[in-house]
């Protein structure tokens, strides 16, 4: 068996709309290299500074190279019958399985991940990234962050992976590939065998390329093959898997990221056979109105909730007891606020809480304006933070950022960055719009997950 590791040096971290500025690949048959190929690429589009940083190259570098399309017989070539791997696998693969698609052709190779090999060779790491393990396993690890030097270390990970496989991971890692029995009758083989093992979000496409469902998964591929292994056979569950004709995908680097990414393009692509999240969620919500005596009042009900601010429950329940707590920290009035029925002044007046709106004691000039300045109060309390995850590859991180309780969207950063404050990780989020189902996406999962880590601002 022959293996072409492969690195790769890019634009950015999306590999739909970032391109390859460096290839690497190694040959190797198992106990040394036979064959090697790197070049720069041409991208087409400026580097970005913080990759000129992070590489050390640079746009006027690449202005004599040449286009992926001149190099991609040269990669099709160097890597056809042999098991594409790579660290972090799904990472190199995407990039290239899109450089591909751009000059109309397919690239579908086997595909072997040293980060999941040495997770099942060397369980309980302290560190999978390439270079603490290459620290680990004293292996060299030169020119950092360019696509030959990090091959090179791969490559020679990869052998010392090999001698140390006793109970046969490589070949359980490439048996995986093999479920070209349960695929629907209308998906290629190669658009399954493409799915990495890594959290993200797919595409299910029809005939015509439209996107007609939309998931996320913690294990892309395994997700992926239990659509196909259940036993639903209704006559809905049978069009929707002869309708499926193609699979594309995202690479998200863990739950969070996948889940808000799902939630944003359900709503942005609207897919035939997703029911959740198409509409925006009836969440029980605060909400301001004026009545016909010029009083601001409050009220707990469903629908789009109060701009200022957009106060969102998951019951009437907690709603009705925030309200009960905002109205008495304010002094504001009970009745106005639907708290109690009836007439006349509310319970809270004779005892001094309310300042008597209910009663002609109060203007409607002056109790609006302490209404106001409560909920302005709860819109500068909204918390600011940020929640840093696993990024896609062992080498960067995720942050999902929020700014005063709104959520403002979520990037990739190298994974040892300090943070210093939330301007400086704006610059690194992609905006997203916040919306209920995100605020219920956030909250659900630090609720669940006790190992987030949240830097508040």
């Amino acid at each position: 068996m022959e293996y072409a590791i492969v690195d790769l040096e890019t634009t950015g971290g999306v590999a739909r709309t970032s391109r390859v500025i460096e290839v690497a690949v190694y040959v190797f048959d198992g106990n040394k290299v036979i064959d090697e190929y790197s070049t720069l690429v041409n991208p087409g589009v400026p580097v970005p500074g913080f990759i000129t940083h992070l590489t050390g190259i640079t746009t006027e570098m690449l202005k004599d190279a040449p286009p992926f399309e001149k190099v991609a017989d040269q990669v099709a070539s160097i890597t056809h019958d042999r098991v594409f791997v790579a660290h972090n696998v799904g990472f190199d693969y995407s990039f290239l399985r899109n450089e591909f698609k751009k000059i109309d052709r397919r690239y579908i190779r086997k595909r072997l991940c040293t980060v999941r090999l040495t997770r099942n060779i060397f369980p309980k790491l302290h560190s999978y990234s390439l270079a603490n393990l290459c620290e680990k396993f004293d292996i060299p690890l030169e020119n950092r962050h360019r696509a030959f030097g990090d091959a090179r270390a791969t490559t020679a990970l990869l052998k010392h992976l090999i001698i140390n496989d006793i109970n046969n991971a490589i070949e359980a890692a490439l048996k995986r590939y093999s479920r070209e029995a349960i695929l629907p009758p209308n998906l290629p083989k190669e658009d399954f065998e493409d799915l990495p093992e890594d959290p993200g979000v797919y595409y299910f496409h029809d005939k015509n390329g439209k996107v007609i469902y939309v998931g996320k998964a913690n294990n892309l591929r395994d997700r992926v093959a239990g659509h196909f292994l259940d036993n639903e056979v209704s006559g809905k569950s049978r069009l929707f898997k002869s309708e499926i004709n193609n699979i594309s995908y995202e690479l998200c680097g863990n739950e969070l990221v996948a889940l808000l990414l799902e939630s944003h393009e359900i709503k942005r692509l609207w897919p035939k056979y997703n029911s959740s999240q198409k509409r925006p969620a009836m969440n029980w919500a605060l909400h301001l109105y004026e009545d016909q005596n010029g009083f601001m009042r409050l009220a707990v009900s469903k629908g789009k909730p109060a701009e200022t601010p957009p106060v969102i429950f998951k019951s009437f329940t907690d709603g009705w007891s925030f309200l009960r707590s905002l109205t008495k920290e304010h002094r504001l009035c009970a009745r106005l606020n639907g708290l109690q029925n009836g007439n006349g002044p509310c319970y809270e007046y004779a005892s001094g809480i309310c300042k008597g709106a209910c009663n002609g004691q109060e203007t409607p000039n002056r109790y609006n304006k302490r209404l106001l300045k409560a909920l302005n109060e709860i819109k500068n309390n909204e918390d600011s933070f940020a929640v840093i995850g696993d990024g896609r590859t062992t080498e960067e991180a995720s942050v999902v950022l929020v700014e005063k309780g709104k959520y403002i969207g979520y990037g990739f950063v190298q994974d040892d960055i300090q943070v210093t404050g939330i301007d400086q990780l704006k610059n690194t989020v992609t905006p997203f719009k916040d919306n209920p189902d995100v605020q219920r996406i956030i909250k659900w999962y630090l609720a669940g997950k006790a190992k987030a880590k949240v830097v508040h601002f």
